[in-house]
């Protein structure tokens, strides 16, 4: 590809397409960037919105400001379809895309493993609209059970299921356990949040699998001192509106629970299947597209994979995580190698260099892995917090996130704990009702929802 005047295409925004697309800034070039949102997601930090700590537009920044300087660069909101290698299109929902060469990093989404009809009653965590979905039955489980005489109904709502228990879940089930002793402390009249059921579920045999024993060992310490009992070995069999079933070794459980949270797999986008359809590109089990060293599918040098969407392998042989920096280092790879090859020159194979991995469970303590080096605690924590704050992509995200945390960990407040979209309790009447405190007053009317058929 020695043609100065090439085009570049790439599908989605995330990070590796972002970093892509940034690291191409400078290159002779022209750059179409695609994506079905128009703004980038830091979505390390969607526990955060889903647990109230921070809003949706903290962690998000528009991808024409973004690349705004890079006169090259053309944003397009758009979806992607379908692809045709043989005329170097990319096939839109309305319209086309030719391209001289393609990265396409559309990454993952949730995986239930065959029962799809759980994703209703236990939505994931990949989106800002999964987050607000998390967000608001966290909360209006609160609510109801505030409103609920019923003991066994009241228990149904205060008993929060997380499924998975890989770095999400961690998070997820740190947050809620800080959330109901600390952040919601005096704020209900009826009932104590510190008194809610946190389980997590994950079906290993300890906690964090990819990190070392002595860290998993670690991280459960920690949550169960957030309240938050952790359950190994646990395979779920089935999600209901009102309960969740999960077998240990012989012993099957059946617990009343009005929310589930998903953490527990992810599948590749559909572009995937698209790509092994029209290139022949081989597929693992999870739908991610297997890469050559080059991060390209094989007998298509022009095509690029990148991100969760690739199955790519470390010079161990071993596959390479689901995680940022592993997309933004190929980000950066892919640039390179168009670089070198607009001056006539051979790129090594992608080597990815380990930065570690980090976990957080609640205000004071997170896990830490890089190579040989284990932290964990409140050292551990200060890192994952400034890390974190690095990566973000907007200078005003930074400063906003940096002054919340703040906030919130001296204040023990979650500010972003709004209700909204549809509220699922129907309205069938009114009674009246007393405020608390002594002394009389005239009735108050207030809504009465109807509970039948909850727990």
């Amino acid at each position: 590809m020695k043609d100065k005047n090439q085009h570049i295409v790439i599908i989605g925004g995330g990070f590796g397409g972002l970093y892509a697309a940034k690291a191409m800034g400078s290159l002779p070039v022209k750059v179409t960037l695609i994506d079905k949102r128009n703004f980038h997601l830091f979505q390390p930090l969607l526990y955060q919105v889903a647990t109230g700590g921070l809003s949706p537009a903290d962690i998000a920044s528009p991808l024409r400001s973004i690349l705004s300087k890079q006169k090259n660069t053309r944003v397009l909101k758009a979806e992607v379809i379908d692809l045709d290698p043989v005329a170097k299109k990319v096939i839109l929902r309305d319209g086309e895309v030719s391209y001289d060469a393609l990265v396409v990093a559309t990454g993952v989404s949730h995986h239930y493993f065959g029962n799809e009809q759980w994703a209703e009653q236990a939505p994931g965590l990949k989106t800002v609209e999964d987050a607000l979905e998390m967000r608001r039955r966290l909360f209006l489980a609160f609510e109801a059970a505030e409103r609920e005489d019923d003991p066994e109904r009241r228990a149904a709502w205060m008993r929060f299921v997380i499924v998975g228990g890989g770095p999400t879940g961690v998070e997820l089930a740190g947050a809620l356990g800080e959330l109901a002793h600390e952040t919601l402390k005096n704020e209900f009249r009826q009932i104590n949040p510190a008194e809610v059921e946190i389980l997590l579920l994950e079906g290993a045999d300890r906690l964090l699998p990819p990190y070392s024993p002595a860290l998993s060992a670690q991280a459960q310490a920690s949550l169960e001192k957030l309240g938050v009992t952790v359950r190994t070995g646990a395979l779920v069999t089935d999600i209901t509106a009102g309960s969740v079933t999960f077998r240990r070794g012989e012993q099957v459980a059946q617990l009343p629970t009005r929310t589930v949270l998903w953490a527990a797999g992810m599948k590749a986008s559909l572009l995937g299947q698209v790509l092994a359809q029209r290139t022949g590109a081989e597929l693992d089990r999870a739908g991610r597209v297997l890469v050559t060293p080059g991060l390209t599918v094989a007998n298509h040098p022009d095509i690029f994979v990148i991100g969760d969407l690739a199955y790519s392998l470390d010079e161990a042989g071993r596959p390479l995580p689901g995680i940022a920096p592993v997309a933004m280092q190929q980000g950066r790879y892919v640039a390179e190698v168009i670089q070198r090859q607009l001056e006539g020159e051979r790129v090594p194979d992608f080597s990815y260099f380990d930065k570690g991995t980090m976990a957080v469970i609640g205000r004071h303590a997170a896990v830490a892995q890089a190579g040989r080096l284990q932290v964990s605690g409140y050292l551990a924590w200060l890192m994952w917090v400034f890390i974190h704050i690095w990566y973000l992509v907007g200078f005003d995200n930074k400063l906003v996130v940096m002054f919340q945390w703040a906030w919130n960990y001296f204040t023990k407040n979650r500010g972003a704990r709004l209700i909204t979209g549809s509220d699922p309790f129907p309205l069938v009447g009114r009674v009246p009702v007393s405020p608390p405190g002594e002394g009389e007053s005239e009735p108050q009317l207030v809504a009465v929802r109807s509970t039948a058929g909850i727990g």
